[in-house]
């Protein structure tokens, strides 16, 4: 694979890492307001999420340092796109004008 194949999909890695972190921290909170007991599901939902993305970086880890780099910066790019789509939507899961 050359070069350009490799960082784009490092950085398509750390996406979809922190697209599943984010958006099931987003999940998770919108569904611990009606929970009959939320304190488990916010345990539980950050062990999962933590663990997928641990385990998603050590796999990238075995690459070296500027893999590392580059899924961080997809993990972080994830993080704005999750905030941008969920502000458009209320608390009532209508999207907002």
């Amino acid at each position: 694979m050359n070069e350009i194949t490799t960082f784009v999909l490092l950085l398509a890695a750390g996406f979809v890492l922190g697209s599943l972190f984010f958006g099931g921290l987003w999940l998770t909170v919108k569904k611990s307001v009606s929970a009959k007991n939320p304190a488990w599901l916010i345990f539980g939902s950050f062990v999962v999420r933590t663990g997928i993305a641990l385990l998603g970086f050590y796999y990238v880890a075995q690459f070296g340092w500027k893999a590392m780099l580059l899924a961080l910066l997809g993990f972080i790019a994830a993080r704005f796109m999750v905030m941008y789509f969920t502000k458009k939507y209320d608390e009532k899961g209508n999207l907002l004008k």
